[in-house]
């Protein structure tokens, strides 16, 4: 790193980290403070006034996301973490039954598929292999595996009623 800047800032890391617990009373909290701040010095570390010691100037800067914190979280309500309460969250079911439905579709449509078709379209779409890496597992050039996904395709969205 070099810079003193960023020296003398790793070096406040612990000072931070402590008055942010003061401040909150919470680790994850006070760790999310100490990465504001961090991040707002970084950025703003031209703006500083250099008679100004950086550990005051560190300390109002958490202090602030602090104030910021707590105004947007009494504006904001109570939060409940969803894999606390999985009931509480929304599922848009009409969203969620089209989406299985057209999955269904699709994999019946490649089950149709011939051979070829089916496997080209599996590596590149599904396994994201590129052409190159495609065409090597088949043991044939990078024209045929472009061209069988190409035919598989337009096969694939006739049977499922789009072209």
């Amino acid at each position: 790193m070099g810079d003193s800047f960023e020296t003398e800032l790793i070096a406040l890391l612990p000072n931070l980290r402590r008055f942010a617990l003061s401040l909150c009373r919470r680790g994850d909290l006070a760790d999310d403070l100490v990465q504001i701040t961090v991040e707002k010095a970084l950025a703003a570390r031209d703006r500083r006034d250099p008679d100004l010691r950086l550990d005051a100037w560190t300390f109002r800067i958490l202090r602030n996301a602090w104030i910021d914190m707590t105004r947007r979280n009494r504006t904001r309500g109570t939060e409940i973490d969803v894999t606390d309460a999985p009931e509480s969250a929304t599922v848009d079911g009409a969203g969620v039954t089209e989406s299985r439905l057209m999955l269904s579709a699709t994999e019946a449509a490649i089950a149709e598929l011939s051979a070829d078709h089916r496997e080209v379209l599996v590596l590149v779409a599904y396994e994201d292999l590129s052409y190159a890496e495609a065409a090597e597992v088949l043991g044939v050039p990078k024209g045929t595996v472009m061209s069988r996904l190409a035919r598989a395709r337009v096969a694939l969205a006739e049977k499922l009623g789009i072209k």
